[in-house]
């Protein structure tokens, strides 16, 4: 579904919902991490780029300190509360918790009765590893900016609204990287972050490059996964090496000359840690001189020790980065990217080689239902906009 569709499906079920139309629409796109895998939380370095897969909200403001919200992409289901800071968490609806920390995070830039209607659609697959809530937070933030003038809301703003909404109403401790992707994406760039500072600084991609995302058919679910303790190991790590986070460990030999201090297995999640960092950085100099081949080791480096260090992939998800590698040969490379525990597998290469490539993976791959594999061919977006004029 392109964006203009997604914008006719959003203002349409807007009208359905609320009657009349939505005075706006806007956009925030998911994310594909290329390196950098669980260093975000440690303070490191990370290399996202925003996607061509949206959320899409369409909005009107309200004066009365209502919000109501419609979900266009599951059945027109609802949700209504009263804004402010204090908005409770759903039990249940883990989709309107999204909503709801959004607009309590976001209650000290509003003035007494700032509400909203609000429609949401998007074509960001959910439980892959594309960051489909981090866009949606990113959507619904940037909603409540267009509506009411908070241009003095930034981007970085922006994206710590989104992420104070996954740690106080979704209850997963996510980092900044998937909201700043969303929030800052550039077009034809991937950005190199800095998670410490949140620095922010767009890198180009090869023009001869494609961005091929193939979904392993295991749907993720990382506040019920390990993903919180993989994030209290790290923190623990850190302590115990005497360090405010483990990317003040320079190297592995400084991480191994302390390895006493840690147990077997705190040792190789921060091996993973501090190699993945100075993969990232390396990455991106092959990056900039269009290095396929080096890019190609370092992303099976990378996939290497979240598998055996961090141990966050799963079977399916090995077999299909050894598939995909196997038939990009040294032109390029293949890992798993987001979180972990399923979801997605990233592969970059040249554009010539994705027709054979995609015909290997149908050929060659069922996800564990016994399914073809759902796959995209991306490209580099820009960050959240609003988007004019709203569809009818």
């Amino acid at each position: 579904m392109n964006l203009a569709a997604l914008q006719t499906r959003a203002s349409q079920a807007f009208t359905a919902a609320f009657g009349g139309v939505a005075t706006l629409c806007v956009q925030a796109p998911g994310r594909v991490n290329l390196i950098g895998e669980h260093t975000d939380y440690n303070d490191g370095f990370v290399l996202p780029c925003a996607i061509d897969r949206y959320a899409v909200v369409a909005a009107r403001a309200r004066h009365d300190g209502v919000v109501r919200v419609v979900a266009a992409d599951l059945g027109g289901a609802q949700d209504q509360f009263g804004a402010g800071p204090d908005i409770a968490a759903l039990p249940t609806g883990a989709w309107a918790n999204h909503v709801r920390g959004v607009v309590a995070a976001l209650s000290p830039h509003l003035l007494a009765g700032a509400g909203a209607d609000l429609a949401l659609a998007g074509d960001v697959p959910q439980g892959a590893g594309l960051s489909s809530s981090a866009a949606l937070e990113v959507a619904v933030g940037q909603a409540f900016k267009s509506l009411f003038g908070l241009q003095a809301l930034t981007a970085h703003e922006l994206a710590r609204v989104a992420q104070q909404a996954e740690h106080r109403h979704v209850g997963c401790q996510y980092g900044v990287m998937d909201m700043l992707a969303s929030a800052h994406g550039v077009l034809g760039h991937a950005l190199l972050i800095d998670c410490r500072s949140q620095y922010v600084e767009p890198v180009p991609l090869p023009s001869d490059m494609a961005v091929l995302v193939v979904h392993s058919g295991v749907r993720r679910g990382l506040v019920s996964s390990a993903y919180d303790q993989r994030r209290q190991q790290c923190s623990d790590a850190a302590w115990r090496l005497g360090v405010a986070s483990l990317r003040d460990v320079r190297d592995l030999a400084q991480l191994q000359a302390a390895a006493e201090r840690l147990s077997p297995t705190a040792l190789r999640r921060a091996r993973h840690v501090v190699s993945e960092n100075a993969r990232t950085q390396a990455f991106v100099d092959a990056l900039r001189s269009a290095d396929l081949q080096r890019m190609g080791v370092l992303m099976a480096q990378s996939h290497a020790s979240l598998r055996d260090d961090f141990e966050v992939t799963v079977p399916a998800v090995d077999r299909l980065v050894a598939l995909l590698q196997h038939h990009i040969g040294a032109a390029g490379g293949a890992r798993m990217t987001g979180g972990g525990f399923g979801g997605c597998v990233v592969a970059l290469l040249p554009h010539a080689a994705v027709a054979p490539v995609l015909a290997a993976v149908d050929r060659s791959y069922r996800t564990p239902q016994g399914q073809p594999a759902q796959r995209w061919c991306c490209q580099a977006a820009g960050g959240a906009a609003a988007l004019q004029p709203c569809a009818a």
